[in-house]
């Protein structure tokens, strides 16, 4: 299975490195390493944030570092499926890059299945020379 995630990976920097610069191919990597430690509940997730990192979720909630582990941790949310199906945006001024992109999600709530299509603003800044999420911030697209 790491083979296969290692080609896809590559498969996936070749894609976009002939539209993208280093940086924000970097910083695409580090979106979908999110998408796939969030399907895959790995804790190591946290590793991708900043300390001070916010997410604003689409159901209305917002969230810090200590109260996504909190939920995270206990499985409030377990996702069956992130899938990204576009990159809108990608924009860098110095060591912050804006990405919007936009996401496929289903999973479980509290035992309830849930399918969205999610808009997504994430915001990441370059610290020690690794990219992590500074701010999350999710719209539901209504089909």
């Amino acid at each position: 299975m790491k083979i296969l995630h290692l080609f896809f990976l590559l498969f996936f920097v070749v894609g976009y490195s002939q539209k993208y610069s280093k940086e924000e191919v970097a910083v695409l990597i580090q979106a979908k390493k999110l998408d796939s430690l969030m399907k895959d509940n790995d804790h190591s997730v946290i590793n991708l944030f900043s300390k001070d990192v916010s997410f604003g979720h689409s159901n209305g909630w917002i969230q810090n570092l200590d109260d996504f582990k909190k939920d995270f941790t206990s499985k409030k949310v377990s996702y069956k499926e992130i899938r990204q199906t576009e990159v809108s945006e990608i924009k860098r001024f110095k060591n912050t890059v804006s990405l919007r992109r936009t996401i496929q999600v289903a999973g479980l709530y509290k035992n309830y299945n849930f399918e969205m299509k999610l808009a997504v603003l994430e915001i990441w800044i370059k610290k020690k020379s690794e990219w992590k999420l500074w701010s999350r911030q999710s719209v539901e697209i209504k089909l």
